[in-house]
């Protein structure tokens, strides 16, 4: 969850009210908010130093730090939050958001290249704005906020800002070898090529985290006015000669995505909150953005939307018996302006800055938040119920009781894994196991789904291995696999995972485990039968040869248990000899 700074005379004066840390607390919590903590901007950077004697010029004042909800960026700001609360409590009208054309539109021509890297740009121009310090910094702080929220750390939307007077449209978006582009980024005193500038900022605490998102590509996304002049290298950082100052009038705002609805959202977001301080508040210039294809599209977006909802079905879900007037005004006061169209039906204007509601259901939600979660009477369900266990949860929970008596120490690991410890790491081939993969994996350490819990157990004890032997661990947990039968393309299986860790291979101390496990589930020893079970010989490769047996019951492979090999071993980093013991419960 997002969490803002506010200044607290600054909020104060805005809201026209000065309020009592406890009852602004209040006001927060009624309008679906959280006051996080109150503080100063001399004790924020005292904490984080960790040294009480700060003794810099740090401000002494009061600011509040406000936890936002994630999906509302309209208060990602001072100028959204004050304007949320006002209209909440009723002392200002729901804005109304306008884009006007002017006789001769900037436009942006998006060049075919860009589809290599980053296709999408979207942009808009304030005009006549007035800065002061405290709304500079919180354009600034806007932006960032947005980058590490909906543009996810700029991968999907970066953001670029910049002095309209100190450029000449038409501006051009391309995509070049990063050996040709050179320019002065911001800040900066001398010129770099796009190479240079990832070795410069490769040890950067703020930018080095962005490098990666281009720096592999053959062709880097760049930005140019008319006179070739950079505004930007997106994602990493604005050129020098457009950077907004106070004195800035014209803002010309750019956005570069891989998702262009995300990159409409966050324009819209950002015209919309500062907008207010234009020549014409809440008016934005529209920029004429030409496609690779040759289409022209008009931005920013800023679309109305209406839609229409029972106030019954409202009064049903939050649990309240509410006239439908009465829930118009409430969702009027959420910033969804609302009349009745009949006796039961409620027409709500979306507007631009409320890219969160997407279904019927967030309406409601906001509804309940502006009635008051207090105020909704608790009330008993009018079907009866008895609740139970899942049976397969019981049976683990039943089985955990035991194993631990056998002297083992359960574990909870990781449900996702790398491609190497569920293959490469076991001696086997990934093609063969055909894992569950992620599509956009953050880490190699988080690629597929695990196939089986022995990994997980195994870097347990490569981190643990230092601690008194023997280790006996084990984990009931699920596992992933392929199902092409499903909706989904993949099922879940419980399964019971077991090792033994010692001087020596301890073989015979989890095949006792196993046996002890088919006593408590009453499944008899013998071959004969299909309700028993017996062990026979397997070969297998993560196993030493000729220490591996496969469980055979119900005249069907449910589980394994061996000496590992010791190449295996020695690939989680462990330096003695290990068993261990794998069987699917639900086929038992």
């Amino acid at each position: 969850m997002p969490t803002i700074t506010v200044n607290r005379s600054v909020l104060f004066e805005a809201l026209e009210k000065t309020y009592t840390d406890e009852e602004f607390a209040d006001l927060c919590f009624d309008f679906g908010l959280e006051l996080d903590e109150v503080t100063s901007e001399k004790a924020m950077v005292a904490k984080e130093q960790g040294d009480t004697q700060v003794t810099s010029d740090l401000s002494e004042e009061i600011v509040y730090k406000i936890d936002i909800p994630a999906n509302r960026y309209d208060l990602l700001c001072v100028e959204g939050l004050v304007r949320g609360l006002l209209i909440f409590l009723e002392k200002i009208d729901i804005p109304v958001y306008q884009k006007v054309e002017p006789e001769t539109p900037q436009r942006l021509h998006i060049k075919p290249s860009t589809a290599e890297v980053r296709p999408h740009c979207v942009a808009a121009v304030l005009r006549n704005i007035t800065f002061n310090k405290a709304r500079y910094n919180s354009f600034i702080e806007l932006q960032e906020k947005l980058h590490q929220n909906l543009c996810r750390k700029r991968s999907l939307v970066a953001i670029g800002t910049h002095d309209l007077d100190t450029l000449e449209g038409p501006f051009s978006y391309e995509a070049l070898p990063p050996s040709e582009i050179k320019f002065q980024p911001l800040n900066q005193s001398r010129s770099f090529t796009a190479s240079e500038l990832m070795d410069f900022y490769a040890t950067d605490s703020h930018l080095r985290h962005y490098l990666p998102i281009i720096r592999d590509k053959p062709v880097y996304p760049v930005i140019y006015d008319s006179n070739r002049v950079v505004l930007s290298l997106p994602p990493i950082i604005n050129g020098d000669h457009s950077k907004i100052t106070l004195d800035t009038k014209n803002i010309f705002i750019e956005c570069t995505a891989t998702d262009l609805n995300k990159a409409k959202a966050v324009l819209d977001t950002m015209v919309t909150m500062f907008s207010q301080y234009c020549g014409n508040p809440f008016q934005v210039e529209v920029v004429e953005v030409v496609q690779a294809d040759g289409t022209v599209v008009k931005y920013p977006d800023l679309a109305y939307r209406k839609e229409v909802i029972s106030a019954k079905t409202i009064n049903s879900k939050v649990g309240i018996s509410e006239d439908p007037a009465n829930i118009a005004s409430l969702l009027t006061k959420m910033c969804l302006k609302s009349h009745l169209i009949d006796e039961d039906q409620i027409e709500i204007d979306i507007p631009p800055t409320r890219t969160d509601i997407i279904h019927a259901c967030d309406i409601i939600e906001d509804v309940a938040i502006a009635y008051g979660y207090d105020n909704i009477s608790y009330t008993f369900p009018q079907t009866y119920a008895t609740a139970t266990q899942v049976p397969m949860n019981q049976l683990g929970d039943l089985l955990r009781v035991n194993i631990a008596a056998a002297g083992f120490s359960e574990v909870l690991t990781f449900a996702l894994c790398s491609r190497e410890d569920i293959a490469d790491k076991l001696r086997l081939n990934i093609n063969d196991i055909k894992p569950v993969h992620i599509s956009n994996p953050k880490t190699a350490e988080f690629q597929v789904a695990r196939t089986m819990l022995l990994p997980g157990l195994l870097k347990t004890l490569s981190n643990n291995k230092n601690m008194p032997l023997p280790l006996k661990l084990f984990e009931i947990s699920d596992v992933v696999l392929q199902d092409s039968s499903r909706d989904n393309g993949a099922k879940n299986e419980r399964h019971l995972c077991a090792v033994y860790y010692n001087k020596n291979s301890g073989f015979e101390v989890l095949h006792g485990l196993m046996d002890r496990i088919m006593q408590l589930l009453d499944v008899k020893y013998a071959s004969d039968s299909a309700a028993n079970y017996y062990i026979k010989p397997l070969e297998d490769p993560t196993f030493f040869p000729g220490r591996c047996a496969e469980i055979i019951a119900g005249n069907q492979s449910v589980g394994k248990f061996g000496v590992l090999h010791p190449d295996v071993i020695t690939k989680f980093e462990l330096n003695m000899p290990c068993s261990a013991l794998e069987i699917n419960i639900e086929k038992l």
